[in-house]
């Protein structure tokens, strides 16, 4: 056993700006830390059976939804809950860190939905 962080967790880029890094990879949970710069953002999309919290270390955040959208900040965090369509993306000029939890993993679990939906 040892302490995980980004210099020893397994990294990924997405969406060709962003990184993440596996610090928890199960099938039940999944932890996750990612770095989105100003104006990236994901794609729409849902999960059938994962919950998801969203937790902020640094920058601004916005969770878009079909109803509206939340921003927040270092120290919040917004829980999405399995079939809730929903984008995560930073409208602000510095980069967003933040925590991804979500059980159990999202792995195989993920619906993406055009930019139109």
């Amino acid at each position: 056993m040892h302490p995980y962080d980004k210099s020893n967790a397994d990294h990924y880029v997405w969406g060709g700006v962003c990184d993440g890094w596996h610090l928890l990879r199960s099938a039940d949970l999944s932890v996750i830390q990612e770095r989105v710069p100003p104006g990236a953002s994901e794609t729409r999309h849902f999960h059938t059976k994962a919950r998801q919290f969203f937790y902020v270390l640094s920058g601004i955040a916005t969770l878009e939804f079909a109803d509206g959208e939340v921003t927040f900040g270092p120290r919040q965090g917004v829980h999405v809950e399995p079939g809730v369509v929903h984008r995560f993306w930073n409208k602000g000029t510095t980069d967003v860190e933040f925590l991804v939890i979500s059980s159990p993993s999202t792995a195989g679990d993920r619906t993406n939905l055009d930019s139109t939906t």
